[in-house]
């Protein structure tokens, strides 16, 4: 991989960086169908999926970080385009107060719906989740608990906020990702047997007792709405997690985690 074959970037004027640059606005990802990744190891990530990279900048004076010449990346990389650029261009497109040594610029990635109704079914719903590093979190939960897919009904975080990205590290180009109309999907997976649990300082039953090995959907809602009426009303079951100390509760992403944990517990380690 010769840079010297790379184009060269210096000014963040230059109209493809006012390109790239422009994917930090939503209505530009939207527009586009791409969104911008940063760092080595979200890069590295993206690479190892097969998702569509459209071209690899990286700072000219630092140059090509040492991790991607290895040879799964470089033969996953062949046929995407190099560019090194100034750090003000990187700068540019970015959006961490330290610019990053490389970003890429990714097509929005197509989600698998079958997996939402595989066997044994465990996904995890999130309702109107605004803050990108929950959301993000609770992505990389999700798939570190081995999860079918995460789905982002209406008034949640874009999937591919920068910081949604980050808060990731990874994980959304692990398991499926769907932004859909909860109310449709939620009937869909009712009339198929699913079990939609949520939490609830009121219930009875706690995330222990509850049979995870069940085809479940785990509801989640904002910390300071909780879920919307509509989707409320939906659940089959309430849950909650018991505490032994004085904390009210946990925030969305902590809750999230414990209890896709224990369904990954009861699933496959329960000695």
């Amino acid at each position: 991989m010769s840079i010297n074959n790379h184009p060269y970037i210096a000014s963040p004027h230059n109209m493809r960086v006012k390109q790239w640059s422009s994917l930090l606005d939503k209505k530009y990802r939207d527009r586009t169908g791409q969104f911008i990744i940063e760092g080595v190891h979200l890069l590295q990530e993206a690479l190892k999926s097969g998702a569509s990279i459209s071209v690899i900048v990286y700072d000219a004076d630092r140059g090509i970080p040492a991790e991607l010449l290895a040879p799964i990346y470089k033969e996953a990389a062949n046929g995407v385009e190099w560019v090194k650029a100034s750090s003000s261009v990187i700068a540019k497109c970015t959006g961490t107060d330290t610019a990053p040594p490389v970003f890429a610029v990714v097509s929005k990635l197509k989600a698998d719906v079958a997996r939402l109704f595989a066997k044994q079914s465990l996904v995890v719903v999130l309702d109107g989740i605004r803050d990108p590093g929950n959301a993000g979190t609770i992505i990389r939960s999700a798939d570190a608990a081995g999860a079918h897919a995460v789905i982002l009904g209406k008034g949640c975080v874009d999937l591919y906020n920068p910081k949604t990205v980050r808060s990731t590290m990874g994980s959304l180009f692990h398991l499926p990702i769907i932004e859909a109309d909860l109310s449709e999907l939620l009937t869909q997976a009712k009339s198929k047997g699913v079990k939609l649990v949520g939490t609830s300082l009121q219930a009875t039953n706690t995330c222990y007792s509850y049979d995870w090995q069940q085809d479940t959907w785990l509801l989640m809602g904002s910390e300071s709405e909780g879920l919307s009426a509509e989707v409320e009303s939906m659940m089959d079951e309430t849950i909650i997690i018991p505490m032994a100390g004085q904390s009210e509760s946990l925030n969305v992403a902590m809750a999230s985690t414990v209890l896709l944990f224990e369904a990954m517990r009861q699933r496959g380690f329960s000695k």
